[in-house]
């Protein structure tokens, strides 16, 4: 499940004469003690898998899991994140992570705030409405924790730091291209069934100031360009029900060379993962 980006005829990006704040706006203290633990799951099937927690920013704790290949050592690592009202261990990033396991990468994936392992509380996903600002806080925060992810993956020595790797898919990839935006640790992102312009949500209000800034920290169109000159891939439905075609279409546009976009005659809910997760992991062979 994911937010809709409904077609209002409106273009453009959302970003205002405050755009040096809002490229900064995810700039934290990487020191910051991680407050890590981390336990082991399972030891079978071609790779270990732990369960993981670490402090990210606000003094949050994120739960992971965290997948090392039983194979030679430091490995690359795919950093994994699922959509609106899923969990890290949903059927679709279950696949995805097999796949990546597979093909012999270390994988991490962790619950986007307030979902799965880290749920507190019970509202409803609302851009427009007021639940806003909570949903808005629960975007940032998750940017901020992948970073933080990071920070942990560095601190393994099973993980080549300088190998990292993410997909995001739905909502995942729509906080994923703020996350690769503003991290140039992700040396490749794959952003699948994401868009941008997210302020089409609200018609002809759009363009008012309070609208632009609201949605400027959490809109990926503001950072897509950002990934540059990293290579990026999209991947995309071309009859999203879900995800407005042309919102991906207009974060495609504004992200820079080296950029991709493969798409798929399909619906949000029924992409072919398997192909999807194939073309990721071509990508990950050329670039990681």
């Amino acid at each position: 499940m994911l937010i809709c980006f409904p077609i209002c005829g409106i273009t453009g990006s959302c970003l205002s004469k405050k755009e040096i704040s809002v490229l900064n706006y995810y700039e934290y203290d990487e020191d910051l003690p991680l407050e890590d633990s981390v336990n082991l799951l399972s030891d079978s099937s071609g790779y270990k898998l732990f369960y993981t927690e670490f402090t990210s920013t606000h003094n949050k704790r994120v739960t992971g899991l965290l997948s090392i290949p039983l194979q030679s050592h430091p490995l690359p690592v795919i950093i994994l994140l699922h959509g609106l009202g899923d969990r890290k261990t949903v059927d679709y990033i279950e696949a995805g992570h097999e796949y990546f396991v597979n093909a012999g990468y270390a994988v991490m994936r962790i619950d986007i705030a307030n979902h799965g392992d880290r749920e507190e509380q019970n509202f409803d996903f609302d851009l427009t409405g007021s639940y806003r600002y909570w949903t808005r806080d629960m975007l940032t925060q998750t940017v901020f924790d992948l970073r933080r992810s990071i920070d942990f993956l560095r601190s393994r020595d099973e993980i080549d730091s300088g190998k990292i790797g993410f997909y995001g898919i739905s909502l995942g990839g729509v906080i994923g291209t703020i996350f690769c935006g503003v991290d140039e640790r992700v040396k490749a992102p794959v952003i699948a069934l994401a868009g941008g312009n997210l302020s089409l949500m609200f018609g002809t209000d759009a363009l008012t100031e309070d609208v632009r800034e609201f949605f400027s920290v959490i809109d990926p169109i503001n950072y897509v360009r950002e990934i540059a000159p990293r290579p990026l891939l999209m991947i995309n439905a071309e009859n999203d029900e879900v995800i407005a075609p042309i919102t991906s279409k207009l974060l495609f546009n504004k992200a820079e060379s080296p950029k991709k976009i493969i798409w798929y005659p399909s619906r949000h809910r029924n992409l072919p993962i398997d192909r999807a997760y194939s073309e990721g992991i071509e990508w990950f062979e050329k670039y990681l």
